[in-house]
Protein backbone atom coordinates (compact mmCIF):
# COMPACT_ATOMS: atom_id res chain seq x y z
CA UNK A 1 0.00 0.00 0.00
CA UNK A 2 2.76 2.39 0.94
CA UNK A 3 5.93 2.53 -1.07
CA UNK A 4 9.18 2.15 0.83
CA UNK A 5 10.74 5.50 1.61
CA UNK A 6 7.70 7.56 0.62
CA UNK A 7 7.72 9.26 3.99
CA UNK A 8 11.43 10.00 4.01
CA UNK A 9 11.83 13.74 4.32
CA UNK A 10 14.99 15.57 3.43
CA UNK A 11 16.92 16.69 6.49
CA UNK A 12 18.55 20.07 6.04
CA UNK A 13 22.30 20.48 6.08
CA UNK A 14 24.31 22.94 8.10
CA UNK A 15 22.25 25.82 9.44
CA UNK A 16 23.35 29.24 10.68
CA UNK A 17 21.57 30.27 13.83
CA UNK A 18 22.32 33.95 13.31
CA UNK A 19 20.71 34.05 9.88
CA UNK A 20 17.64 32.17 11.08
CA UNK A 21 17.20 34.41 14.11
CA UNK A 22 17.55 37.54 11.99
CA UNK A 23 14.61 36.36 9.89
CA UNK A 24 12.70 35.48 13.03
CA UNK A 25 13.16 39.00 14.44
CA UNK A 26 10.75 40.31 11.76
CA UNK A 27 7.90 38.52 13.49
CA UNK A 28 8.89 39.85 16.91
CA UNK A 29 9.30 43.48 15.80
CA UNK A 30 5.56 44.41 16.04
CA UNK A 31 5.69 43.61 19.75
CA UNK A 32 8.89 45.50 20.47
CA UNK A 33 7.32 47.50 23.32
CA UNK A 34 6.65 44.36 25.35
CA UNK A 35 10.17 43.13 24.59
CA UNK A 36 11.66 46.45 25.70
CA UNK A 37 9.75 46.22 28.98
CA UNK A 38 11.04 42.68 29.51
CA UNK A 39 14.61 43.78 28.73
CA UNK A 40 14.21 46.55 31.29
CA UNK A 41 12.91 44.07 33.87
CA UNK A 42 15.68 41.50 33.36
CA UNK A 43 18.49 43.52 35.00
CA UNK A 44 16.16 44.37 37.90
CA UNK A 45 15.46 40.67 38.45
CA UNK A 46 19.19 39.94 38.22
CA UNK A 47 19.88 42.71 40.76
CA UNK A 48 17.34 41.22 43.19
CA UNK A 49 18.99 37.82 42.93
CA UNK A 50 22.45 39.29 43.37
CA UNK A 51 21.37 41.18 46.48
CA UNK A 52 20.10 38.14 48.35
CA UNK A 53 23.45 36.40 49.15
CA UNK A 54 24.98 39.82 49.90
CA UNK A 55 22.26 40.54 52.49
CA UNK A 56 22.83 37.11 54.06
CA UNK A 57 26.58 37.89 54.23
CA UNK A 58 25.83 41.16 56.07
CA UNK A 59 23.48 39.40 58.48
CA UNK A 60 26.07 36.74 59.32
CA UNK A 61 29.19 38.92 59.57
CA UNK A 62 27.65 42.04 61.10
CA UNK A 63 25.01 40.56 63.39
CA UNK A 64 24.83 36.79 63.88
CA UNK A 65 28.55 36.06 64.52
CA UNK A 66 29.04 39.22 66.57
CA UNK A 67 25.78 38.65 68.50
CA UNK A 68 24.38 42.09 67.60
CA UNK A 69 20.71 41.31 67.08
CA UNK A 70 19.73 44.97 66.77
CA UNK A 71 18.94 45.71 63.13
CA UNK A 72 18.71 42.06 62.19
CA UNK A 73 14.94 42.34 61.76
CA UNK A 74 15.46 45.23 59.33
CA UNK A 75 17.78 43.06 57.22
CA UNK A 76 15.24 40.21 57.34
CA UNK A 77 12.43 42.53 56.19
CA UNK A 78 14.67 43.89 53.45
CA UNK A 79 15.43 40.33 52.33
CA UNK A 80 11.72 39.52 52.26
CA UNK A 81 10.96 42.71 50.32
CA UNK A 82 13.54 41.85 47.68
CA UNK A 83 12.00 38.37 47.32
CA UNK A 84 8.54 39.91 46.79
CA UNK A 85 9.88 42.41 44.25
CA UNK A 86 11.64 39.59 42.38
CA UNK A 87 8.42 37.53 42.34
CA UNK A 88 6.38 40.48 40.98
CA UNK A 89 8.95 41.32 38.30
CA UNK A 90 9.23 37.65 37.31
CA UNK A 91 5.45 37.44 36.91
CA UNK A 92 5.40 40.46 34.57
CA UNK A 93 8.38 39.07 32.64
CA UNK A 94 6.84 35.62 32.14
CA UNK A 95 3.40 37.02 31.29
CA UNK A 96 4.74 39.39 28.65
CA UNK A 97 7.01 36.76 27.12
CA UNK A 98 4.25 34.15 26.97
CA UNK A 99 1.73 36.57 25.48
CA UNK A 100 4.21 37.83 22.87
CA UNK A 101 5.16 34.23 22.10
CA UNK A 102 1.50 33.35 21.44
CA UNK A 103 1.05 36.38 19.17
CA UNK A 104 4.23 35.61 17.25
CA UNK A 105 3.10 32.00 16.76
CA UNK A 106 -0.31 33.17 15.57
CA UNK A 107 1.26 35.56 13.04
CA UNK A 108 3.70 32.97 11.72
CA UNK A 109 1.02 30.31 11.49
CA UNK A 110 -1.24 32.67 9.54
CA UNK A 111 1.53 33.64 7.13
CA UNK A 112 2.59 30.04 6.67
CA UNK A 113 -1.00 28.89 6.04
CA UNK A 114 -1.56 31.71 3.55
CA UNK A 115 1.64 30.75 1.75
CA UNK A 116 0.65 27.07 1.62
CA UNK A 117 -2.72 28.04 0.13
CA UNK A 118 -0.91 29.75 -2.76
CA UNK A 119 1.68 27.07 -3.48
CA UNK A 120 1.47 25.35 -6.86
CA UNK A 121 -0.32 22.01 -6.86
CA UNK A 122 2.88 20.35 -8.05
CA UNK A 123 4.41 21.03 -4.63
CA UNK A 124 1.75 18.90 -2.96
CA UNK A 125 2.52 16.05 -5.37
CA UNK A 126 5.84 15.34 -3.66
CA UNK A 127 5.34 16.68 -0.10
CA UNK A 128 3.34 14.44 2.27
CA UNK A 129 0.33 16.10 3.86
CA UNK A 130 1.53 15.20 7.36
CA UNK A 131 4.79 17.04 6.78
CA UNK A 132 2.97 20.24 5.85
CA UNK A 133 0.66 19.86 8.86
CA UNK A 134 3.68 19.36 11.14
CA UNK A 135 5.18 22.65 10.02
CA UNK A 136 1.92 24.48 10.65
CA UNK A 137 1.39 22.95 14.09
CA UNK A 138 4.20 21.40 16.13
CA UNK A 139 7.02 23.30 14.42
CA UNK A 140 5.28 26.59 15.25
CA UNK A 141 4.67 25.43 18.82
CA UNK A 142 8.39 24.76 19.24
CA UNK A 143 9.09 28.36 18.21
CA UNK A 144 6.69 29.61 20.86
CA UNK A 145 8.48 27.55 23.47
CA UNK A 146 11.82 28.91 22.28
CA UNK A 147 10.57 32.46 22.53
CA UNK A 148 9.01 32.06 25.96
CA UNK A 149 11.72 30.11 27.72
CA UNK A 150 14.89 30.57 25.73
CA UNK A 151 15.76 33.42 23.44
CA UNK A 152 14.91 36.32 25.81
CA UNK A 153 15.56 34.75 29.21
CA UNK A 154 19.09 33.97 28.06
CA UNK A 155 19.72 37.73 28.23
CA UNK A 156 18.70 37.72 31.88
CA UNK A 157 20.89 34.68 32.53
CA UNK A 158 23.89 36.41 30.99
CA UNK A 159 23.30 39.53 33.10
CA UNK A 160 23.04 37.38 36.22
CA UNK A 161 26.24 35.48 35.41
CA UNK A 162 28.17 38.70 34.75
CA UNK A 163 26.85 40.18 37.99
CA UNK A 164 27.78 37.12 40.02
CA UNK A 165 31.31 37.05 38.60
CA UNK A 166 31.72 40.78 39.35
CA UNK A 167 30.46 40.53 42.94
CA UNK A 168 32.51 37.40 43.70
CA UNK A 169 35.64 39.01 42.28
CA UNK A 170 34.97 42.07 44.44
CA UNK A 171 34.46 40.04 47.62
CA UNK A 172 37.50 37.77 47.23
CA UNK A 173 39.59 37.60 44.06
CA UNK A 174 41.60 34.47 44.94
CA UNK A 175 38.57 32.45 46.00
CA UNK A 176 36.85 33.50 42.77
CA UNK A 177 39.75 32.20 40.67
CA UNK A 178 39.64 28.86 42.50
CA UNK A 179 35.86 28.66 42.02
CA UNK A 180 35.94 29.45 38.31
CA UNK A 181 38.72 27.01 37.53
CA UNK A 182 36.03 24.59 36.33
CA UNK A 183 34.71 27.01 33.67
CA UNK A 184 37.08 25.94 30.82
CA UNK A 185 35.80 22.38 31.18
CA UNK A 186 32.22 23.65 31.17
CA UNK A 187 32.75 25.71 28.01
CA UNK A 188 34.33 22.74 26.20
CA UNK A 189 31.42 20.45 27.18
CA UNK A 190 28.80 23.00 26.03
CA UNK A 191 30.57 23.50 22.68
CA UNK A 192 30.86 19.76 22.04
CA UNK A 193 27.25 19.06 22.93
CA UNK A 194 26.00 21.95 20.77
CA UNK A 195 27.31 20.40 17.56
CA UNK A 196 25.93 16.95 18.27
CA UNK A 197 22.47 17.99 19.44
CA UNK A 198 21.69 20.02 16.29
CA UNK A 199 21.88 16.97 14.05
CA UNK A 200 19.72 14.96 16.46
CA UNK A 201 17.01 17.63 16.48
CA UNK A 202 16.85 17.72 12.70
CA UNK A 203 16.25 13.98 12.75
CA UNK A 204 13.49 14.36 15.34
CA UNK A 205 11.58 16.99 13.33
CA UNK A 206 11.86 15.01 10.11
CA UNK A 207 10.71 11.74 11.72
CA UNK A 208 7.73 13.52 13.29
CA UNK A 209 6.70 14.76 9.85
CA UNK A 210 6.94 11.20 8.50
CA UNK A 211 4.77 9.88 11.31
CA UNK A 212 2.11 12.57 10.77
CA UNK A 213 2.07 11.86 7.03
CA UNK A 214 1.47 8.16 7.63
CA UNK A 215 -1.32 8.84 10.15
CA UNK A 216 -3.04 11.27 7.78
CA UNK A 217 -3.03 8.74 4.94
CA UNK A 218 -4.21 5.82 7.08
CA UNK A 219 -7.06 7.71 8.72
CA UNK A 220 -8.21 9.04 5.33
CA UNK A 221 -8.16 5.52 3.87
CA UNK A 222 -9.42 3.61 6.92
CA UNK A 223 -12.34 2.06 5.00
CA UNK A 224 -9.99 0.58 2.36
CA UNK A 225 -7.66 -0.74 5.07
CA UNK A 226 -10.53 -2.50 6.84
CA UNK A 227 -12.21 -3.81 3.68
CA UNK A 228 -8.98 -5.49 2.55
CA UNK A 229 -8.04 -6.68 6.08
CA UNK A 230 -4.81 -4.69 6.15
CA UNK A 231 -5.05 -3.58 9.79
CA UNK A 232 -2.17 -5.74 10.99
CA UNK A 233 0.03 -4.69 8.09
CA UNK A 234 -0.63 -1.00 8.75
CA UNK A 235 -0.04 -1.51 12.48
CA UNK A 236 3.35 -3.00 11.63
CA UNK A 237 4.22 -0.05 9.39
CA UNK A 238 3.11 2.39 12.07
CA UNK A 239 5.25 0.55 14.62
CA UNK A 240 8.25 0.97 12.34
CA UNK A 241 7.70 4.70 11.91
CA UNK A 242 6.89 5.12 15.59
CA UNK A 243 10.10 3.29 16.51
CA UNK A 244 12.02 5.48 14.08
CA UNK A 245 10.68 8.60 15.79
CA UNK A 246 11.44 7.13 19.21
CA UNK A 247 14.99 6.21 18.17
CA UNK A 248 15.56 9.71 16.78
CA UNK A 249 14.69 11.12 20.22
CA UNK A 250 17.15 8.86 22.04
CA UNK A 251 20.31 10.81 21.10
CA UNK A 252 18.56 14.02 22.17
CA UNK A 253 17.71 12.48 25.53
CA UNK A 254 21.26 11.15 25.89
CA UNK A 255 22.98 14.46 25.17
CA UNK A 256 20.43 16.37 27.23
CA UNK A 257 20.92 14.11 30.25
CA UNK A 258 24.70 14.11 29.79
CA UNK A 259 24.91 17.89 29.66
CA UNK A 260 22.72 18.23 32.75
CA UNK A 261 24.81 15.66 34.63
CA UNK A 262 28.10 17.34 33.65
CA UNK A 263 26.87 20.75 34.79
CA UNK A 264 25.61 19.26 38.06
CA UNK A 265 28.96 17.57 38.66
CA UNK A 266 30.96 20.73 37.89
CA UNK A 267 28.67 22.72 40.21
CA UNK A 268 29.36 20.27 43.04
CA UNK A 269 33.08 20.41 42.33
CA UNK A 270 32.99 24.22 42.49
CA UNK A 271 31.22 24.11 45.88
CA UNK A 272 33.80 21.60 47.13
CA UNK A 273 36.61 23.92 46.03
CA UNK A 274 34.95 26.81 47.86
CA UNK A 275 34.66 24.78 51.07
CA UNK A 276 38.24 23.47 50.76
CA UNK A 277 39.96 26.73 49.96
CA UNK A 278 37.54 29.04 51.81
CA UNK A 279 37.61 26.89 54.95
CA UNK A 280 41.39 27.17 55.05
CA UNK A 281 41.17 30.94 54.60
CA UNK A 282 38.67 31.20 57.50
CA UNK A 283 41.05 29.24 59.75
CA UNK A 284 43.83 31.67 58.77
CA UNK A 285 41.53 34.62 59.47
CA UNK A 286 41.76 35.87 55.88
CA UNK A 287 38.08 35.21 55.10
CA UNK A 288 34.84 35.71 57.03
CA UNK A 289 32.21 33.03 57.41
CA UNK A 290 29.61 35.30 55.83
CA UNK A 291 31.70 35.60 52.66
CA UNK A 292 32.04 31.81 52.47
CA UNK A 293 28.25 31.37 52.79
CA UNK A 294 27.67 34.09 50.20
CA UNK A 295 30.12 32.42 47.81
CA UNK A 296 28.31 29.10 48.13
CA UNK A 297 24.99 30.79 47.42
CA UNK A 298 26.42 32.76 44.50
CA UNK A 299 27.91 29.65 42.96
CA UNK A 300 24.52 27.92 43.26
CA UNK A 301 22.89 30.87 41.50
CA UNK A 302 25.73 30.86 38.95
CA UNK A 303 25.21 27.25 37.99
CA UNK A 304 21.39 27.36 38.07
CA UNK A 305 21.05 29.02 34.62
CA UNK A 306 23.91 26.88 33.34
CA UNK A 307 22.19 23.80 34.75
CA UNK A 308 19.05 24.89 32.91
CA UNK A 309 21.14 25.37 29.80
CA UNK A 310 20.57 21.75 28.80
CA UNK A 311 16.79 22.29 28.78
CA UNK A 312 17.03 25.71 27.15
CA UNK A 313 19.52 24.47 24.64
CA UNK A 314 17.20 21.60 23.76
CA UNK A 315 14.44 24.13 23.13
CA UNK A 316 16.74 26.38 21.09
CA UNK A 317 18.07 23.55 18.95
CA UNK A 318 14.58 22.19 18.36
CA UNK A 319 13.53 25.70 17.34
CA UNK A 320 16.47 26.06 14.95
CA UNK A 321 15.50 22.81 13.26
CA UNK A 322 11.88 24.01 13.08
CA UNK A 323 12.93 27.39 11.67
CA UNK A 324 14.92 25.66 8.95
CA UNK A 325 11.83 23.74 7.87
CA UNK A 326 9.45 26.70 8.17
CA UNK A 327 11.64 29.14 6.23
CA UNK A 328 12.36 26.47 3.61
CA UNK A 329 8.59 26.25 3.08
CA UNK A 330 8.18 30.04 3.03
CA UNK A 331 10.98 30.26 0.46
CA UNK A 332 9.11 27.94 -1.89
CA UNK A 333 7.81 30.16 -4.73
CA UNK A 334 4.04 30.48 -4.74
CA UNK A 335 1.90 30.12 -7.83
CA UNK A 336 1.06 33.83 -7.58
CA UNK A 337 4.68 34.72 -8.37
CA UNK A 338 4.66 32.96 -11.73
CA UNK A 339 3.15 35.81 -13.74
CA UNK A 340 4.85 37.35 -16.74
CA UNK A 341 3.05 40.72 -16.87
CA UNK A 342 -0.26 40.40 -15.01
CA UNK A 343 -3.24 41.91 -16.82
CA UNK A 344 -6.22 42.96 -14.72
CA UNK A 345 -9.75 41.85 -15.52
CA UNK A 346 -10.79 45.43 -16.27
CA UNK A 347 -8.19 45.68 -19.04
CA UNK A 348 -8.86 42.24 -20.49
CA UNK A 349 -11.67 43.34 -22.77
CA UNK A 350 -9.51 46.12 -24.18
CA UNK A 351 -6.43 43.97 -24.72
CA UNK A 352 -8.19 40.80 -25.85
CA UNK A 353 -8.76 39.96 -29.47
CA UNK A 354 -12.50 40.00 -30.11
CA UNK A 355 -12.22 37.60 -33.03
CA UNK A 356 -9.80 35.20 -31.36
CA UNK A 357 -11.07 31.92 -29.85
CA UNK A 358 -12.01 32.23 -26.19
CA UNK A 359 -9.64 29.34 -25.38
CA UNK A 360 -6.68 28.25 -27.49
CA UNK A 361 -3.99 25.66 -26.79
CA UNK A 362 -1.13 26.28 -29.22
CA UNK A 363 1.62 23.63 -29.48
CA UNK A 364 1.26 22.84 -25.77
CA UNK A 365 3.48 20.14 -24.30
CA UNK A 366 3.61 19.13 -20.65
CA UNK A 367 5.03 16.41 -18.43
CA UNK A 368 4.67 15.76 -14.72
CA UNK A 369 8.09 14.08 -14.78
CA UNK A 370 10.96 14.87 -17.10
CA UNK A 371 11.06 12.67 -20.18
CA UNK A 372 7.46 11.47 -19.87
CA UNK A 373 5.26 13.89 -21.82
CA UNK A 374 1.54 13.77 -21.06
CA UNK A 375 0.66 16.28 -23.80
CA UNK A 376 2.61 16.54 -27.05
CA UNK A 377 2.20 19.69 -29.14
CA UNK A 378 -1.54 19.93 -28.46
CA UNK A 379 -3.51 22.41 -30.60
CA UNK A 380 -7.09 23.08 -29.54
CA UNK A 381 -9.49 25.99 -30.02
CA UNK A 382 -12.77 26.60 -28.21
CA UNK A 383 -15.00 29.46 -29.32
CA UNK A 384 -17.23 31.48 -27.03
CA UNK A 385 -20.46 29.66 -26.18
CA UNK A 386 -19.21 26.40 -27.66
CA UNK A 387 -19.55 23.04 -25.93
CA UNK A 388 -16.49 20.87 -26.56
CA UNK A 389 -16.09 17.34 -25.24
CA UNK A 390 -12.70 15.71 -24.75
CA UNK A 391 -12.53 11.92 -24.73
CA UNK A 392 -9.88 9.25 -24.72
CA UNK A 393 -8.48 6.37 -22.75
CA UNK A 394 -7.38 6.81 -19.13
CA UNK A 395 -3.99 8.47 -18.79
CA UNK A 396 -4.20 10.08 -22.20
CA UNK A 397 -3.98 13.66 -20.87
CA UNK A 398 -7.64 14.73 -20.69
CA UNK A 399 -7.58 15.93 -17.08
CA UNK A 400 -4.19 17.55 -17.63
CA UNK A 401 -5.82 19.95 -20.10
CA UNK A 402 -8.13 21.29 -17.36
CA UNK A 403 -5.25 21.58 -14.89
CA UNK A 404 -3.21 23.63 -17.33
CA UNK A 405 -6.18 25.86 -18.20
CA UNK A 406 -6.63 26.79 -14.52
CA UNK A 407 -2.85 27.05 -14.08
CA UNK A 408 -2.68 24.45 -11.37
CA UNK A 409 0.41 23.43 -13.34
CA UNK A 410 2.59 25.46 -15.68
CA UNK A 411 3.12 24.28 -19.26
CA UNK A 412 6.57 23.18 -20.40
CA UNK A 413 6.31 24.39 -23.99
CA UNK A 414 3.79 26.23 -26.09
CA UNK A 415 1.14 28.78 -25.12
CA UNK A 416 -2.40 28.81 -23.78
CA UNK A 417 -4.45 31.84 -24.79
CA UNK A 418 -7.57 33.18 -23.13
CA UNK A 419 -9.38 35.64 -25.40
CA UNK A 420 -6.13 36.05 -27.37
CA UNK A 421 -3.91 36.78 -24.33
CA UNK A 422 -1.21 34.46 -23.02
CA UNK A 423 -2.75 32.99 -19.88
CA UNK A 424 0.53 33.55 -18.01
CA UNK A 425 0.06 37.29 -18.44
CA UNK A 426 -3.33 37.22 -16.72
CA UNK A 427 -3.93 37.67 -13.03
CA UNK A 428 -4.26 34.17 -11.56
CA UNK A 429 -7.27 35.08 -9.43
CA UNK A 430 -9.14 36.42 -12.45
CA UNK A 431 -8.36 33.31 -14.51
CA UNK A 432 -9.83 31.06 -11.84
CA UNK A 433 -12.85 33.31 -11.38
CA UNK A 434 -13.66 32.92 -15.06
CA UNK A 435 -13.19 29.14 -15.10
CA UNK A 436 -15.45 26.92 -13.00
CA UNK A 437 -14.40 23.30 -12.50
CA UNK A 438 -16.40 20.29 -11.33
CA UNK A 439 -14.26 17.24 -10.58
CA UNK A 440 -15.11 13.55 -10.59
CA UNK A 441 -14.49 13.23 -6.84
CA UNK A 442 -16.52 15.95 -5.07
CA UNK A 443 -14.76 17.73 -2.23
CA UNK A 444 -16.95 18.91 0.65
CA UNK A 445 -15.85 20.74 3.79
CA UNK A 446 -17.15 20.57 7.33
CA UNK A 447 -19.93 23.14 7.70
CA UNK A 448 -23.37 23.70 6.22
CA UNK A 449 -24.62 22.90 2.73
CA UNK A 450 -24.93 26.63 2.09
CA UNK A 451 -21.27 27.16 2.97
CA UNK A 452 -20.20 24.29 0.71
CA UNK A 453 -22.02 25.88 -2.21
CA UNK A 454 -20.81 29.47 -1.72
CA UNK A 455 -17.55 28.72 0.21
CA UNK A 456 -18.08 31.92 2.20
CA UNK A 457 -18.18 34.18 -0.87
CA UNK A 458 -20.92 36.79 -0.31
CA UNK A 459 -21.81 37.26 -3.97
CA UNK A 460 -22.06 33.48 -4.44
CA UNK A 461 -24.14 33.21 -1.25
CA UNK A 462 -26.90 35.24 -2.90
CA UNK A 463 -27.14 32.64 -5.67
CA UNK A 464 -27.08 29.50 -3.51
CA UNK A 465 -30.72 28.49 -3.87
CA UNK A 466 -30.86 29.47 -7.52
CA UNK A 467 -27.72 27.41 -8.22
CA UNK A 468 -29.07 24.40 -6.34
CA UNK A 469 -32.30 24.57 -8.33
CA UNK A 470 -30.38 24.79 -11.61
CA UNK A 471 -28.78 21.39 -11.06
CA UNK A 472 -31.66 19.76 -9.20
CA UNK A 473 -29.89 19.70 -5.83
CA UNK A 474 -32.83 21.52 -4.23
CA UNK A 475 -34.93 18.35 -4.57
CA UNK A 476 -33.03 16.57 -1.80
CA UNK A 477 -31.87 19.66 0.12
CA UNK A 478 -35.43 20.84 0.72
CA UNK A 479 -36.26 17.46 2.25
CA UNK A 480 -33.49 17.73 4.87
CA UNK A 481 -34.50 18.75 8.43
CA UNK A 482 -32.39 21.92 8.33
CA UNK A 483 -32.46 22.55 4.58
CA UNK A 484 -29.46 24.56 3.42
CA UNK A 485 -28.26 24.82 7.03
CA UNK A 486 -27.89 21.03 7.27
CA UNK A 487 -24.50 20.06 8.70
CA UNK A 488 -21.95 18.51 6.36
CA UNK A 489 -19.67 16.14 8.24
CA UNK A 490 -16.02 15.53 7.43
CA UNK A 491 -15.61 14.77 3.69
CA UNK A 492 -19.43 14.80 3.37
CA UNK A 493 -19.75 11.34 4.94
CA UNK A 494 -23.45 11.89 5.71
CA UNK A 495 -24.36 12.27 2.01
CA UNK A 496 -24.33 9.88 -0.90
CA UNK A 497 -21.84 10.26 -3.73
CA UNK A 498 -24.57 11.55 -6.02
CA UNK A 499 -25.75 14.12 -3.48
CA UNK A 500 -22.19 15.34 -2.92
CA UNK A 501 -21.71 15.74 -6.65
CA UNK A 502 -24.95 17.71 -6.93
CA UNK A 503 -23.67 20.08 -4.25
CA UNK A 504 -20.41 20.54 -6.15
CA UNK A 505 -22.44 21.24 -9.31
CA UNK A 506 -24.39 23.90 -7.45
CA UNK A 507 -21.10 25.37 -6.25
CA UNK A 508 -19.92 25.83 -9.84
CA UNK A 509 -23.20 27.53 -10.80
CA UNK A 510 -23.14 29.82 -7.75
CA UNK A 511 -19.80 31.31 -8.77
CA UNK A 512 -21.21 32.02 -12.25
CA UNK A 513 -18.10 31.21 -14.31
CA UNK A 514 -17.72 32.24 -17.93
CA UNK A 515 -16.06 28.92 -18.77
CA UNK A 516 -17.31 25.65 -17.31
CA UNK A 517 -15.09 22.56 -17.07
CA UNK A 518 -16.69 19.22 -16.19
CA UNK A 519 -13.94 16.71 -15.49
CA UNK A 520 -15.78 13.36 -15.66
CA UNK A 521 -18.27 15.00 -13.32
CA UNK A 522 -20.99 12.39 -13.94
CA UNK A 523 -18.76 9.35 -13.60
CA UNK A 524 -19.76 8.74 -9.97
CA UNK A 525 -23.49 9.42 -10.43
CA UNK A 526 -26.09 6.67 -10.60
CA UNK A 527 -28.47 6.52 -13.55
CA UNK A 528 -31.38 8.18 -11.75
CA UNK A 529 -29.22 11.05 -10.52
CA UNK A 530 -27.52 11.35 -13.90
CA UNK A 531 -30.81 11.98 -15.67
CA UNK A 532 -31.67 14.69 -13.17
CA UNK A 533 -28.20 16.25 -13.45
CA UNK A 534 -28.24 16.21 -17.23
CA UNK A 535 -31.35 18.35 -17.13
CA UNK A 536 -29.63 20.82 -14.81
CA UNK A 537 -26.45 20.81 -16.90
CA UNK A 538 -28.37 22.04 -19.94
CA UNK A 539 -29.44 25.13 -18.02
CA UNK A 540 -26.00 25.44 -16.47
CA UNK A 541 -24.25 25.46 -19.83
CA UNK A 542 -26.64 27.92 -21.39
CA UNK A 543 -24.63 30.97 -22.42
CA UNK A 544 -21.36 29.47 -21.19
CA UNK A 545 -18.34 28.02 -22.93
CA UNK A 546 -17.95 24.42 -21.79
CA UNK A 547 -15.19 21.83 -21.76
CA UNK A 548 -16.48 18.37 -20.87
CA UNK A 549 -14.03 15.59 -19.99
CA UNK A 550 -16.16 12.50 -20.47
CA UNK A 551 -15.80 8.87 -19.47
CA UNK A 552 -19.41 8.00 -20.28
CA UNK A 553 -19.51 8.77 -23.97
CA UNK A 554 -23.29 8.61 -23.99
CA UNK A 555 -23.36 11.92 -22.07
CA UNK A 556 -21.61 14.00 -24.75
CA UNK A 557 -23.56 13.13 -27.90
CA UNK A 558 -24.95 16.68 -28.12
CA UNK A 559 -21.54 18.39 -27.88
CA UNK A 560 -20.75 20.89 -30.63
CA UNK A 561 -17.40 19.16 -31.12
CA UNK A 562 -15.76 16.07 -29.74
CA UNK A 563 -11.95 15.91 -29.49
CA UNK A 564 -10.21 12.56 -29.03
CA UNK A 565 -6.89 12.60 -27.13
CA UNK A 566 -4.55 9.62 -27.36
CA UNK A 567 -1.18 9.54 -25.55
CA UNK A 568 -1.07 13.31 -25.44
CA UNK A 569 -1.91 13.87 -29.11
CA UNK A 570 -5.13 15.18 -30.61
CA UNK A 571 -6.04 12.42 -33.05
CA UNK A 572 -9.68 13.12 -33.92
CA UNK A 573 -12.06 16.06 -33.94
CA UNK A 574 -15.67 16.40 -35.06
CA UNK A 575 -19.29 15.87 -34.11
CA UNK A 576 -20.65 12.61 -32.73
CA UNK A 577 -21.97 11.53 -36.12
CA UNK A 578 -18.78 12.54 -37.95
CA UNK A 579 -16.54 10.57 -35.60
CA UNK A 580 -18.79 7.51 -35.82
CA UNK A 581 -18.56 7.59 -39.61
CA UNK A 582 -14.78 8.01 -39.35
CA UNK A 583 -14.57 4.75 -37.42
CA UNK A 584 -11.54 5.72 -35.33
CA UNK A 585 -10.75 5.64 -31.63
CA UNK A 586 -13.96 7.41 -30.57
CA UNK A 587 -16.08 4.92 -32.47
CA UNK A 588 -14.18 2.00 -30.96
CA UNK A 589 -14.51 3.35 -27.40
CA UNK A 590 -18.23 3.99 -27.84
CA UNK A 591 -18.88 0.49 -29.15
CA UNK A 592 -16.89 -1.00 -26.28
CA UNK A 593 -19.03 0.85 -23.75
CA UNK A 594 -22.26 -0.04 -25.49
CA UNK A 595 -21.11 -3.63 -25.68
CA UNK A 596 -20.50 -3.68 -21.93
CA UNK A 597 -24.00 -2.37 -21.34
Amino acid sequence: MHQSGIYEEEIAGKAYDTALLKRFVRYVAPYRLSIIIVLFILPLVAACRLAQPWIIKLAIDSHIISGKLAGLETIALGFLGILLIEALLSFVEVYLLQSVGQRVMSDMRSELYSHVMHLPVSWFDHVPTGSAVTRLTSDIEVLGEMFASGIITIVGDILLLIGIITVMMYMNFKLSLVTFSVLPILLYVAYTFRRRMRKSFREVRARLGNLNSFLNECISGISIIQIFNRERDEEQRFSELNASYRDANMPVIFWDASLYAMVEALSSIAVALIIWYGGGEIVKGALTFGVLVAFIQYIEKFFTPIRDLSAKYSVMQGAMAALERIFALLDTPSADLQFIHPVSHSNLSNMGNAVAPLIEFRDVSFSYQDGNDILNGLNLQVNRGERVAIVGESGGGKTTITRLLTRLYEIDRGTIFLQGIDIRELDLTEVRRRVGVVLQDPCLFAGSIEFNICLGDESARQRVKEAAAAVGADRFIDKLPNGYAEEVRERGSNFSVGEKQLISFARAVAFDPEILVLDEATASIDSASEQMIQEGIKGLMQGRTSLVIAHRLSTIRDADRIVTIDHGFKVEEGTHEELLRFGGIYSRLLHLQLGEI
